[in-house]
């Protein structure tokens, strides 16, 4: 088998007496979708953190398309190809849908950010931001404030932006968080979609999201790994029922 495109092991991250992620292992390849869950508190947001580069951790390796990336920024794991979206939907709410990604297209480009004059006319960012939008499905919305969007596109739009550094592998932190019903299936449908052409590691917290989209699933609680395996085998697995899923077999 193919080496993985993420490799993590002996991940450790300490706040005070807390250990927040407790010698955790995990791995994704090229063309999977693997999954993170587990209770609040379990470390899932800590981990993406430290695997984006926005904390470093006390101890273990992070390793990225075969090199060690563990003392690497943020921005230049970006630009490895690690892109992350957050919890919380992280837009300009006060551009349109096109400048936003064209922004972000600006970014990962490396030019200068002289966005409002020239950004919106120079087809060198413009074009590649309308092609990413179509990806998402929002090409019909690209010239209105990102603001209007309902929820749902909103986070369509972050990971738009965040496709705009043209990753290897998409760190995803809860994207239907905040979701209805009705968002949360056209999510879902996105995420087949966008899993045929990038690796993708996700959060979230949405049972049916996550046993309808991934290949695997690692289980966190207080920090470690309890649980890796497909969805059959997390289902099954009486561990996971304690600790996550709220069955018990004594009972």
């Amino acid at each position: 088998m193919a080496e993985p495109l993420l490799q993590v092991a002996g991940l450790v991250k300490r706040f005070g007496g807390l250990t927040a992620t407790d010698h955790v292992g995990i791995d994704v390849h090229d063309g999977e979708l693997h999954a993170v869950i587990g209770p609040n508190g379990a470390g899932k947001t800590t981990l993406v953190a430290q695997l984006s580069g926005e904390l470093r951790p006390d101890a273990g390796t992070i390793r990225f398309r075969g090199a060690d990336v563990t003392a690497l920024t943020a921005d230049r794991r970006a630009l490895a190809g690690l892109a992350r979206s957050f919890q919380i939907t992280s837009i300009f709410r006060d551009f349109t849908v096109l400048q936003n990604v064209a922004v972000a297209v600006q970014a990962h480009a490396g030019h200068s950010f002289r966005f409002l004059r020239p950004a919106r006319r120079e087809s060198i960012l413009v074009e590649p931001a309308r092609a990413i939008l179509a990806q998402v499905g929002l090409a019909e919305r690209q010239d209105i404030l990102a603001s209007h969007l309902a929820h749902g596109e909103q986070r369509a739009l972050e990971i738009a932006m965040a496709l705009a550094t043209e990753p290897k592998l998409l760190l995803l932190d809860e994207p239907m968080a905040g979701m209805g019903p009705e968002d949360s299936a056209r999510m879902v449908q996105f995420l087949i979609g966008l899993k045929r052409r990038y690796a993708i590691l996700l959060v979230e917290h949405d049972m049916d999201a996550v046993f309808a989209l991934a290949d695997r699933i690692t289980v966190l609680v207080y920090g470690r790994v309890i649980a890796t395996g497909d969805a059959d085998g997390i289902r099954a697995n009486a561990a996971v029922r304690e600790a996550y899923l709220g069955e018990d077999d004594s009972a």
